[in-house]
This record gives C-alpha cells, structure tokens and sequence, in this order.
C-alpha cells in the first residue's frame, strides 16, 4: 500500500508541477537569458518569444475575420441601430435649435473665434480689396465691352430705340410747358448780353418775347421731326460704340477702391442679415425651422450619411491600415500585461488544467505502482 500511494503521489506531483511550469512558460521569463555566451534553452517564454509574430498575426485576423467592411456595413444599416442613431440625431439637434447661446458666443467656446461680426467685415472688406486689385489688374488689355457680358450688352443695344424716344418726349414736354418757354426766354437774353453788339442790334429789331415766339414753334418742330430721332439714334449708337470700345482701366478713376469697400461693408451691415443673426440666440431665428429641420432634415441627413459611409467603407479601412494599427499596439503591449489580461480570463481554466495534469500523474502513478507489484 506505501508503495501504491508513493507512487501515485509522486505522479501526481509530476504532472501537477509539469502542467503548471508549462503553463508559466508560455509568458516566462519575459526574456532570453544567458550563460556567458549561451542563450538558456526555453528563453523567453513563447509568446514574449513570439511577441511581434503574434502581433502581425492579430492585425490579419482583425482586418480578415473580426472588423471588416461587410460586418460594419451590416450593422450600420440595421433599422434598429439607424432608428437609435436617428432619435439622437433628432434629440441633439433640437437642442442645439432652441439654445440661448448665439453664434458669436458658439464660435468663441468652440473654435475660439473673438469678436466674429468684427472677423465677418474684415474678411469681406479684404476680398473687396483683392477683388478690386486683381479685377482693374486683369482689366489692363481689356475694353468696357469685353468686359460687360453679353446679356448686359444685348439688353443695352435693344434698348437704345427706346432711350432715344424718352429722350425726345421728355424734350418735347418741356419746351412744350410754360417752365421750358420761360426758360427759353432766359437763354436768349443770357445769348444777346454775352454777344455784344450783335445781341444789342438784334434787340433793337426784335424784343425777347418776340424771339421767343419765333423760335419756340421751331425748336417743337425741330424735336417732332423725324431727321432729329435719326440723328439721336445715331448719336446714342455712336456713343455707345464709342464707350464700348474704351479700355476698361479708364473707369478706374472713377470708381475709388475705399468708395467701393466703404459701400460694400454698409451694405452687408444693412442687408444682410447674417450680421444680426450672430448676436441673437439660436432659437430667435431658428423657431420657425426647428420642426421642419429635426423631423425631415435630420432623418435624411442620417440616412445620406449611412449611406455615404457604407460605400466607403473599403476605402476607409484601406486608408485606415487597420492591420498596421492593431500590430503596433499589441507589439506595444507589454508582456506582463498581457499575461495579467489572460490569466484573468482564463485563471480557472489554468487551474483546471493542473489539477488534470496532477490527476493523469498520479493514475499513472497508481498504474506503475501496480505493474511493478505484478512483476515482483
């Protein structure tokens, strides 16, 4: 009986050490060691051993098996995570709707932007400025007419027949009215002061009213006769010509940059009301969209973007380099962490397995015990 359970117990206590020193060397020791010039047999432990082989085989099965584009792009277009994605969507939109913070106030906590009506004029008076300098710098080889487009200049030219007839209606009109024969009157006599003696001879033959008489019938039907709209048509085409042809840099003088940012900048102040909307609370001008935006936009924003990723998701893990990034972090991981992370999963099953090896040692300690009796 000594004999029999010296046996099984030194089986026993084979297989039990056997199984639990394997079970360490799986991690230890964490590196090689050495005898003057001779690495000891079994060092490192296999896997600090097989540290960087095991790290480039999880990035594999990673970006093979666990996180691919077919899994993501499946969950991402259950109903049930859209409808959970959706809801937030919603719910943080209003939020943000019907806050009390304005524009200038987001923008400062968020993208630390100070005084952004003040950033808004300067931008724009700085592109009124450099488009101002690159529109008279390109206009150099350039004439009125290049530069108009051509509806303007179509529009203008199918016009011109009709500027022409308000021209000589409103001359007419006013000759025609007591205010443009008094003012006739006026010239003439602004005419014979300024001639001398001429002026003076004619007034002694014709009084002013007389002069008027005469030539006020006349100048009417200067104005109603036809060779006048002939020759104002001409003069008008004339003119026009004339100013198309007429290198654009000449209005440069004319037209001052300081005038034109000046005008743009009170402009956008007065008309535009973006300016406004940046000191008022979201909700003052947001109201009126809320439901609109949360209730149709939103829903749609997030199904676009579902999409969107959807169809990108293989060039999105491509750009990602997904097996590159999990390589280096599990190369990164330290071993003894890595063994604590493993032996907390998997302590019992550990334990387990040394309780078999020390059950197996001692049945084949009991087996030995009893072939060496037999043979005795």
């Amino acid at each position: 009986m000594w004999l029999i359970l010296f046996m099984i117990v030194i089986g026993a206590v084979i297989g039990g050490v056997t199984n639990s020193l394997a079970i360490k060397m799986l991690f230890r020791p964490y590196s090689e060691k050495r005898i003057g010039r001779f690495r000891l047999p079994f060092t490192p432990g296999l896997i600090p051993k097989r540290h960087d082989e095991l790290a480039t085989q999880l990035g594999r099965m990673v970006v093979s098996y666990l996180v691919t584009s077919e899994g993501i792009g499946k969950k991402l277009t259950e109903a049930s995570f859209t409808d959970s994605v959706t809801e937030w969507a919603k719910r943080e939109s209003r939020k943000f709707l019907s806050s009390d913070q304005s524009l200038s106030s987001i923008l400062h906590q968020n993208f630390q932007v100070e005084d952004s009506e003040k950033l808004v004029l300067q931008q724009v008076e700085r592109w009124l400025e450099t488009s101002y300098d690159r529109w008279f710098r390109e206009a150099n080889s350039r004439t009125i007419g290049m530069a108009l487009p051509e509806v303007i200049v179509e529009k203008v030219e199918r016009n011109l027949p009709a500027i022409r007839r308000m021209l000589l209606t409103k001359a007419r009109d006013y000759v025609a009215s007591e205010q443009g024969k008094a003012q006739l009157s006026v010239m003439i006599d602004r005419f014979l002061e300024t001639h001398g003696t001429l002026g003076n001879m004619v007034s002694m033959f014709f009084s002013n009213e007389r002069l008027v008489d005469k030539l006020h019938p006349e100048l009417l039907k200067f104005l109603n006769d036809q060779e006048t709209e002939k020759w104002l048509q001409k003069l008008l085409d004339n003119e026009w010509e004339r100013l198309k042809e007429k290198p654009l840099a000449d209005i440069q003088q004319y037209v001052e940059k300081e005038a034109v940012v000046r005008i743009g900048r009170q402009a956008l102040q007065t008309q535009v009301p973006v300016i406004q909307w940046l000191g008022k609370p979201l909700h003052a001008w947001t109201g009126p969209y809320e439901e609109k935006v949360a209730e149709e936009w939103v829903p749609k924003l997030v199904h676009v973007t579902i999409q969107l990723l959807v169809s990108q998701l293989d060039h999105m893990l491509e750009r990602l380099h997904l097996e590159e990034i999990v390589r280096e972090q599990v190369s990164a991981f330290s071993v003894e962490r890595l063994e604590e992370l493993v032996l907390s999963i998997s302590r019992k099953e550990f334990k387990m397995i040394t309780y078999l090896g020390a059950l197996l040692g001692g049945g084949i300690g009991l087996v030995q015990s009893l072939i060496i009796l037999l043979i005795k």
